[in-house]
């Protein structure tokens, strides 16, 4: 049995940088989390930011959070069976490694490339979900990714918990 997917969707009430954001969670421990955000293009393609590698032309470009935008992160279908890539769930795989970017766009499959990620220090999601900032969805398959335009993720993630955005009260759940 697989572990499902978390998927990270920002409450109605937050504004800034988040505001309508879905967060796809690769890590949380004790030490703190980390997630690429997956609903926000760019404006520049993958054949822009890397032009010396084929496959990119029409590929959008994403941000993947305000954390290092250096850093890119590849999420992608299927595997390239090269090291450094990670399998999240059947049909997603991610990874930050060159080298399977470049098989992967080789490839001609699904990818999504992302630059930066979200990032949370120890005890810090927990605090802000705990305040409703977010909301957790965990789902079994990468549809919400894959199947969803980026534009509707949102949306979709909170009919996925079954509720609508006018029923979320700002402040979290208190006792």
């Amino acid at each position: 049995m697989s572990v499902p997917l978390t998927f990270l969707v920002a409450s109605p009430h937050l504004h800034g940088f988040f505001k309508g954001a879905v967060i796809l969670l690769l890590e949380h421990d004790e030490k703190g989390a980390m997630g690429l955000l997956v609903t926000s293009p760019l404006r520049q393609t993958v054949g822009e930011l890397l032009p010396d590698v084929p496959g990119g032309e029409a590929g959008v470009a994403w941000s993947g959070g305000p954390v290092d935008p250096t850093v890119g992160w590849c999420l992608y279908r299927e595997p390239t069976n090269l090291p450094g890539e990670v399998r999240l769930a059947p049909g997603l795989l991610v990874t930050s490694s060159l080298d399977v970017l470049r098989a992967v766009m080789a490839s001609g499959q699904t990818f999504m490339l992302l630059l930066g990620y979200a990032g949370w220090g120890a005890g810090q999601l927990a605090e802000e979900a705990r305040e409703g900032t977010w909301l957790w969805v965990e789902q079994e398959t990468p549809d919400l990714l894959w199947n969803v335009p980026a534009g509707e993720r949102w949306q979709a993630a909170l009919d996925r918990l079954g509720v609508s955005p006018g029923t979320i009260m700002p402040g979290g759940a208190q006792a």
